[in-house]
C-alpha cells in the first residue's frame, strides 16, 4: 500500500510540474517557464518572469520583448533607502554557459497598459522574445497565482517607472 501511495504521489508531482513548466529553445538558448502573476483589477502593469540558459560558447543579449500591449519593456529593480524603483534597461546580458533569471526583485519584463483588463490565473500572454544573436522565439507567459511571500515584490501596480 505504501508503494502505491508513493507512486501516486510521484505521478501527481510529475503531472503538476509538467503542467506548469514549459520551455522554448532558440539557438543555444533555453527559455524556461515564462510566467506572470495575477494582478489586481486596477493594475496598469504586470511583470513577466522566466529563466534563460545559454548552453553555447558565445554570449547573447535579450534586447526586446514584443506583446499586444501599449508598451512592453525590460526592467530591473533598484532599491534605494528602502524604496524599490523599476528602471528601464536596454538589454539583459545572457553570458555563455550561464543561466539568467528574470524574477521578482530583479530583471523582469514589464507589460504596460493593462487598462482594466487584469491578468487572471489560467490566462496566457503570447509574446516574442528577441535576442541579439539567437533571434526571435515565440513564447507564452502563463498567468499564475501569487505565492505567499511574493505579494509585495510581484505587484508593480503602485511602482513608478523611470526611463
Amino acid at each position: 500500500m505504501k508503494f502505491l501511495f508513493q507512486a501516486a504521489t510521484a505521478a501527481l508531482f510529475t503531472f503538476t510540474t509538467v503542467a506548469f513548466a514549459h520551455e522554448y529553445t532558440v539557438g543555444d538558448l533555453v527559455i524556461d517557464h515564462p510566467r506572470a502573476f495575477e494582478t489586481a483589477k486596477t493594475a496598469k502593469t504586470g511583470g513577466g518572469y522566466l529563466l534563460v540558459t545559454n548552453n553555447g560558447d558565445t554570449a547573447d543579449r535579450l534586447i526586446e520583448v514584443r506583446a499586444d500591449f501599449p508598451k512592453v519593456m525590460l526592467h530591473t529593480t533598484e532599491e534605494t533607502d528602502g524604496i524599490a524603483r523599476m528602471m528601464h534597461v536596454d538589454a539583459i546580458d545572457i553570458p555563455a554557459g550561464e543561466t539568467v533569471a528574470l524574477e521578482p526583485g530583479g530583471f523582469h519584463v514589464m507589460f504596460m497598459g493593462l487598462n482594466g483588463d487584469p491578468f487572471e490565473v489560467g490566462e496566457e500572454v503570447p509574446a516574442t522574445l528577441v535576442f541579439e544573436n539567437a533571434g526571435e522565439v515565440e513564447v507564452m507567459f502563463n498567468i499564475e497565482e501569487r505565492s505567499s511571500g511574493h505579494e509585495n515584490k510581484d505587484d508593480h501596480s503602485e511602482h513608478k517607472t523611470t526611463n
